[in-house]
This record gives structure tokens, sequence and C-alpha cells, in this order.
């Protein structure tokens, strides 16, 4: 069995992203306004993007991954392009460190901490 992660462009111009086993099916759910309550209200909607996989787990996966990802990245790659996709990954560097955060917190707590 096949299964597909989806990008869904929205009257609003949003972009709804969802993964299933029947894209066909689904994407009919979605124009009837069965598909869930985000795209009810944003009807009609267009299939703009799909991927497919060979398991559930790895289309799970990937649609948590894109759901992480800010509109224009999205919009990048139901657009194909290459470029803008990787100009639109965050840099590393641009991401708080996990030991700062704990520093920080740990110091909050602290009683001796004075802002």
């Amino acid at each position: 069995m096949r299964y597909f992660v989806y990008i869904l462009e929205c009257a609003d111009r949003t972009l709804y992203v969802g993964y299933t086993n029947n894209l066909e099916a689904r994407e009919q759910e979605h124009h009837d306004g069965r598909g869930g309550r985000y795209t009810a209200t944003r009807l009609p909607v267009r299939l703009s993007y799909s991927e497919a996989f060979e398991t559930c787990a790895a289309a799970q996966r990937r649609e948590r991954q894109i759901k992480g990802w800010t509109h224009a990245k999205k919009a990048a790659l139901v657009a194909g392009d290459r470029d803008l996709l990787r100009a639109s990954a965050r840099h590393p560097d641009a991401r708080p460190s996990p030991l700062l955060f704990f520093q920080y917190t740990s110091r909050k707590r602290s009683s001796t901490f004075r802002p």
C-alpha cells in the first residue's frame, strides 16, 4: 500500500498539509467539505503538491516536517523552487542552543538570581 503527503491550497491562499492512503478519495472529501474543519471553511481547495511513500510512518514523519515549515517554504516546495527552498531553511546558528536554554532556566529558578 502507498501513502501520500499532500498540500492543498485553500481559497484564502493558506496551505493545508495532510497524509492519506487514497489521494483521490481524500481530495474529494476536502472538496465536499468533509475533509476537516480547517479546509471546510476555506473552500474551494486545490491539490497543489503530493509525495508518495511506502510506509505510513514515513508519510507521517514527512507531514510533521512540512507542517513545521513557514508558508514561504511550503510555497517553495509546491513551486518546485529548490533554490528558494534551500534559502528558506533555517541556519543552525539561528536556533537557540538547548544548553543555553537550560542554563538560563536553571539560573532563573535559583533563589539567588536577581534580574
